[in-house]
């Protein structure tokens, strides 16, 4: 982990305001904003995550809004189920077309925090902190230029 201690007070509470609906945000703003923020261990991202994305409009945001997607399951450092989706019936399931994933901490924009590594498929999602109860998501994808941004809200 790096030595930073806290986020900044300003880059938390932005993003909080965006998590709730507080206006967009571009990708060079919410990069800014992330560099921010604190890193999370593996083990503080266990439990289950209501997800969220800051931008819909990019081709795995579209994917994720066509999948219902609802957020993730970390069991375990070895045991993600990363696509917890909801189903007709508004019930969530875990989508196991993409596989699973497991997690690590590694560097990532020059800080080691959490990452969710899928099992198989070439993405890593790194995790900062906002808040005790809320992170935010940067999807690493092989193959593609941009970072897509998204939250997670602890459900339990």
């Amino acid at each position: 982990m790096t030595t930073r201690e806290t986020a900044e007070p300003a880059a938390q509470d932005r993003l909080l305001g965006l998590v709730r609906g507080g206006g967009p945000a571009g990708p060079d703003e919410l990069g800014r904003l992330y560099d921010r923020l604190q890193p999370v261990s593996a083990t503080f991202m266990l439990g289950t995550w209501r997800g969220g994305l800051f931008d819909e409009s990019g081709a795995m945001a579209a994917r994720l809004v066509k999948l219902r997607w609802y957020g993730k399951r970390f069991t375990g450092v070895e045991d993600v189920e990363p696509l917890l989706c909801r189903d007709d019936a508004g019930g969530i399931y875990s989508y196991t077309g993409m596989g699973m994933a497991r997690l690590r901490e590694m560097a990532f924009r020059g800080t080691v925090s959490a990452a969710m590594v899928y099992d198989d498929r070439p993405i890593i999602d790194h995790f900062r902190r906002v808040s005790q109860d809320v992170v935010m998501g940067a999807m690493d994808a092989k193959g593609t230029d941009s970072t897509l941004y998204f939250h997670l809200t602890r459900t339990n």
